[in-house]
């Protein structure tokens, strides 16, 4: 995240972490140099529009440690990474709440143009008051209602991405000084229920039109949203065996919606300490955890649900907490105490160690092929510190990985998607794919 204190918080503080960097152009273009150096598929920016919901009463606590605040637009990245490397993928997260969906499509065409088709989207909801607010409504949205309105924020987008130009409407003919042939450019006339766009799209197709596709919502709603839409999910499960729980029933939906299940690949979150003995790494274990700031971890965490966890006994049982916000937090929570109801104590607890693999590079190749085989296709390594963390991962981890068949030596050529799934675009079962051609009747003669 383009901040100090993403989700390891007071992490910042270990020695030698450049987190405080963020502001720094070359802190970004450094790291993207890096991961592409180590073969990592993408470089992956989440995003808040809003600081999260109140903690003890107000947002102090968010500004004393630097909850993702202050924290950059990664859009504004995108370029500057996309000039520096040649096959790492590039993802930012965008909310629909914070762009209108003509504006976005052209400005993801356009990254996807400068950046040969490296370009993805995570899509996402907006789960605080304060977002809500900043951008003029009253409040959150309801949950469902959210989905609602990202079904046809993703209409627009791929209608524009999708139908509004032919693939060989760009003609650029010097010698008869056409440049693009009319009839293969369409405007969309886009009218829904919140948005009205005449179209066409301002940009011509780029080498994947639609970006790949993320999406990280683990409640009901979000996953099937999810089935219908993503090609990545970001999933945050607290143990390998409610992974395949979750990859299963989601690849159900995904099949229920038309799609190849296969279609829709699952990213698990971890982060990792490394030692040469295990010893070694739980020694580096407990020093990190020296500098974790469990308050603020709570604190995040309830931003989260929506609710001010500030005020609650910390053995309050999570089922008394109602709310608006994300369901993901309550979800994992109840997969990692499966034996009774989890508690805010458990929360405060586990958020800052349940997803940490410890212990030598052998040992975290094991715990890693046990993900593989609960049906996860790859790992979003979470960082304690930046660059340390993803230089000792790529030291250490990375050999190995690839000596058991579970990383790649080098990049195949192509688009991301095409790196990702063998080909550049979306394939025909996805819901975009209905709007190829689909407008090539409306044409208009000017008068």
């Amino acid at each position: 995240m383009n901040t100090t204190s993403h989700i390891l918080h007071g992490a910042w503080r270990v020695p030698g972490a450049q987190q405080t960097d963020f502001n720094s152009l070359e802190h970004w273009i450094d790291l993207a140099k890096t991961l592409e150096e180590a073969r990592f598929d993408f470089i992956f920016f989440a995003d808040v529009v809003g600081l999260y919901d109140d903690y003890q009463g107000d947002w102090k606590k968010f500004v004393d440690t630097g909850l993702q605040i202050p924290s950059n637009d990664p859009l504004v990245l995108a370029s500057a990474l996309a000039s520096h490397t040649e096959h790492l993928g590039i993802a930012v997260t965008s909310s629909i709440l914070q762009e209108h969906p003509f504006d976005f499509a052209r400005k993801i065409s356009t990254l996807d143009h400068a950046s040969k088709g490296r370009i993805a989207w995570n899509i996402v909801t907006s789960l605080s008051s304060n977002a809500w607010r900043n951008f003029g409504y009253d409040g959150i949205t309801a949950h469902d209602d959210r989905y609602a309105w990202a079904d046809e924020y993703a209409d627009v987008v791929y209608k524009l991405w999708e139908g509004s130009w032919d693939d060989d409407a760009l003609v650029q003919d010097q010698r008869s000084g056409i440049h693009a042939d009319f009839d293969k450019v369409h405007k969309i006339h886009h009218e829904g229920e919140r948005y009205r766009v005449e179209g066409p799209h301002l940009v011509a197709p780029s080498p994947q039109r639609t970006p790949i596709l993320f999406q990280a919502g683990s409640s009901h709603t979000g996953r099937r949203f999810a089935a219908r839409n993503a090609e990545a999910q970001f999933i945050q499960s607290p143990n390998p065996e409610a992974a395949r729980g979750l990859v299963d029933d989601t690849r159900r939906l995904v099949a229920e919606a038309g799609r190849d299940p296969q279609d829709l690949n699952f990213f698990q979150g971890l982060s990792f300490v490394i030692g040469s003995t295990e010893d070694e790494a739980k020694r580096k274990s407990r020093e990190l955890d020296e500098y974790i700031d469990p308050g603020t971890i709570i604190a995040h965490s309830a931003g989260g649900l929506g609710v001010d966890l500030g005020f609650y006994d910390l053995d309050t049982p999570v089922g008394e907490i109602r709310t608006e916000g994300t369901q993901s937090t309550l979800l994992w929570l109840r997969e990692a105490v499966p034996d009774r109801e989890p508690t805010v104590r458990d929360l405060a607890e586990l958020r800052s160690r349940s997803s940490r693999v410890v212990g030598t590079p052998e040992q975290i190749a094991d715990r890693l092929e046990h993900w593989r085989d609960a049906g996860v296709d790859g790992i979003n390594v979470i960082n304690a510190t930046i660059p340390g963390s993803y230089l000792e991962f790529a030291e250490h981890v990375l050999p190995v990985l690839r000596d058991r068949g579970l990383a790649q030596r080098d990049y195949s050529p192509g688009t991301v998607r095409h790196k990702l799934t063998g080909r550049d675009r979306l394939p025909d079962t996805h819901p975009a794919a209905r709007y190829r051609g689909a407008f090539a009747e409306a044409v208009e003669v000017p008068a």
